[in-house]
């Protein structure tokens, strides 16, 4: 039976407990991290707020485990000479878990360094979320043995959160739930899923996707987790409540202490709840079980003094009527629909950055646009490209004229078509969407980068490669698709069948080339070119993606040979007539 959080309550964590234990915590802390006078942790200086709704959020304010770390100290790791000391098992994490954290820092490294993602962050959420993926229970694969669940966020004493999935992802088609060891809603897994193990899911239930996913939620705005106040921010993104943030950094630093690798489902599990009474023990309450109130107590009305002494009870005066509510509409709740502010036409290269971005205007009933109010953009469909943030969505706040505009968009390799989808976030209304095309890399000029002949004897091979440079618009054209063919003639393109050729990986002839690609400076050096024992002038025709074309002649012709010369009679060899002896 899939497990299943009780209803948020306030006062969740025991107070005596927390302010004793945090006290003691408080000189180990994060900068800019005390106590106040009742021992509740604090942050100096000014504190970052989150107001995000809930649905915007990862979890969408969930409740979470309270449980505080033990006083002693993690360090050092067990071993076999230093066992585990009382009060330091919690900096045991399970080894498919502690895998998954790392390598998602791993992975956030390399794609976000300016974020400087800790893997003590994603174990401390992960601890607060699900305590470690139930203490560690997960298959090889990192798939949760059973599912994680979040209570129905039916606004029963939760945010109310109305299906977005299908049930797909919760089981519930009603009403969104948390989903897995970090415990995201199915509408914020839509935008912000990874897959983590490279199985080609991205699938909150899994602890390497989960990860990878938490890990880029984070990161996200540009944060930069080494300073305080991006690290609050970005902790008030995953669960907008101040008891959070102080609990989360609290684990954070403890794990930044020490921790050691434990076995799969041998980690310790929380017993607190923030929607547990103090000192309660959890134990869950079915989604949508409503509490049965306790019937109020009748006040006693005050008593009045008699005319010559003593009280009376004056009669009750009747009540008169309740006003209505007053609470003004907020932005959101005058957007009607969302109109396209003038978007030209989205197209890109294969790699490139598209020059035009997308604007959407929300709009009253009457047409009159919406100022401060949060529309969602996000890439549907299968494609790599991403916004210029490197994330799949972007949100951003309506201008005095209603209009949001969402950061360029940026091509990756996969070429065809996508859509991205504008949505008023805390408003049912239509989505808009807007279709942006990716066309492959191209060239339109070709260029040989040496002015050399190209010569061969018959049988023989060119001492020369052939190399090319492609540009388009007069910048490196790279990755560039192309083909080399010897071709017939000048007017006849079809393959030519004698004179030069290239060599397959069997030695054998092969006089058209495919699959060739320009490198990141967009040259093209082709293989060793070799002759038959036909002579004459050949053809090698290249072609790229785009329409550039350069024909390159090739000439074969047997060795000029220097004639020797025929020795003549020399002069001297012939006889001259001798004089006659005078008489």
């Amino acid at each position: 039976m899939a497990a299943q959080f009780g209803r948020l309550r306030k006062g969740a964590v025991n107070t005596t407990v927390a302010a004793v234990v945090v006290a003691a915590l408080a000189a180990s802390q994060a900068p800019g991290v005390t106590t106040d006078d009742a021992g509740r942790r604090v942050t100096t200086g000014t504190q970052p707020s989150s107001d995000a709704p809930a649905e915007d959020s990862a979890t969408g304010n969930s409740p979470y485990y309270t449980d505080l770390p033990p006083l002693n100290s993690p360090s050092p790791a067990p071993s076999a000479t230093t066992p585990v000391t009382p009060g330091t098992s919690e900096a045991g994490i399970p080894a498919t878990v502690l895998d998954a954290y790392k390598k998602a820092e791993a992975a956030l490294r390399e794609s976000k360094p300016g974020c400087n993602l800790p893997w003590q962050l994603l174990a401390a959420i992960g601890k607060v979320e699900s305590g470690q993926a139930r203490g560690g229970r997960v298959d090889a694969n990192g798939d949760t043995l059973s599912p994680i669940l979040g209570p129905q966020l039916n606004g029963n004493g939760f945010a109310s959160i109305s299906d977005t999935d299908g049930g797909a992802y919760d089981g519930d088609s009603t009403y969104d739930r948390a989903v897995g060891p970090m415990q995201f809603i199915p509408s914020t897994w839509k935008w912000a899923g990874r897959d983590g193990n490279g199985d080609g899911e991205s699938n909150p239930n899994n602890i390497y996707d989960a990860a990878l996913a938490a890990a880029h939620y984070l990161c996200r705005n540009g944060w930069d987790l080494s300073t305080q106040g991006d690290l609050d921010r970005a902790i008030l993104s995953y669960n907008n409540s101040q008891d959070y943030l102080d609990l989360v950094l609290t684990w954070l630093e403890y794990y930044r202490k020490g921790t050691h690798e434990i076995p799969d489902g041998t980690g310790t599990l929380p017993s607190d709840r923030s929607d547990d009474s103090a000192g309660a023990s959890p134990t869950p309450t079915p989604p949508g079980t409503p509490n049965t109130p306790s019937t109020p107590t009748k006040p006693t009305a005050p008593s009045s003094p008699k005319p010559g002494g003593g009280a009376t009870s004056p009669k009750p005066t009747p009540p008169g009527p309740t006003p209505p509510s007053s609470t003004p509409p907020t932005p959101t709740d005058t957007v009607d629909h969302l109109e396209d502010a003038d978007t030209a036409k989205l197209t890109a290269m294969a790699g490139d950055t598209f020059t035009e971005k997308i604007s959407a205007r929300a709009e009253t009933e009457a047409g009159k646009g919406v100022a401060k109010v949060r529309v969602r953009f996000t890439i549907v469909g299968r494609t790599d490209a991403t916004f210029s943030t490197g994330e799949k969505y972007a949100a951003v706040v309506t201008n005095s004229a209603g209009e949001a505009i969402a950061p360029a968009l940026k091509a990756g390799e996969d070429t065809g078509t996508f859509v991205v989808r504008a949505t008023v976030v805390g408003r049912s209304v239509p989505g808009l969407d807007y279709t942006a095309a990716v066309t492959e890399r191209a060239a339109d000029t070709l260029t040989r980068t040496s002015e050399t002949a190209l010569t061969c004897t018959p049988g023989g091979e060119f001492a020369d490669q052939v190399e090319v440079k492609a540009t388009y618009k007069g910048a490196v054209a790279d990755k560039v698709a192309a083909t080399a063919t010897l071709i017939k003639s000048a007017d006849d393109p079809a393959e030519n069948d004698k004179g030069p050729y290239f060599k397959d990986a069997d030695g054998k002839p092969v006089r058209t080339l495919t699959g060739l690609t320009t490198d990141a400076k967009g040259l093209l050096k082709l293989p060793k070119l070799y002759a038959d024992d036909t002579t004459g002038t050949f053809l090698l025709r290249i072609n790229t993606a785009g329409g550039a074309t350069l024909t390159v002649e090739l000439k074969v012709a047997a060795a000029e040979t220097t004639p020797t010369p025929t020795p003549s009679e020399s002069a001297s060899g012939s006889t001259s007539a001798s004089p006659s002896p005078s008489a």
